[in-house]
């Protein structure tokens, strides 16, 4: 009996096993194209301001990489801006920097990344 017990575990864990990875793949054939930043195209900056390192970033030695998306129309101005990540105290400052941002005009809205590195120097 032991040996028709083990035999019937290892054939309950095979089909477990290949259950799961067909799930596993099903779910990845389900996955939308973008992941979560949409394309973005070259868009020219005409007026760049830098994020100042916030106070109290400085006192709590904060540092690291803020993401934001930016909506910019066709005039060349930031539309809209969405956290993506990063700390908060970090966030709030790229945000206020990018609002003055201005682009190169274009035929339509461009959605873009912007990533930028808070090293506390």
């Amino acid at each position: 009996m032991d040996a028709k017990f083990c035999v019937m575990h290892l054939i309950y864990r095979s089909i477990k096993l290949i259950a799961l990875a067909g799930l596993l793949l099903l779910s990845l054939l389900c996955l939308p194209v973008h992941y979560g930043v949409q394309a973005q195209e070259a868009r020219k900056i005409k007026t760049k301001v830098d994020p100042e390192y916030p106070e109290l970033a400085r006192r709590l030695n904060l540092k690291g990489v803020a993401r934001v998306q930016v909506t910019v129309a066709p005039a060349g101005t930031v539309k809209e801006v969405k956290e993506l990540g990063g700390n908060p105290v970090l966030l709030d400052a790229l945000i206020r920097a990018v609002k003055k941002w201005k682009y190169e005009p274009a035929d339509k809205e461009s959605v873009l990344e912007v990533k930028f590195d808070f090293t506390g120097s």
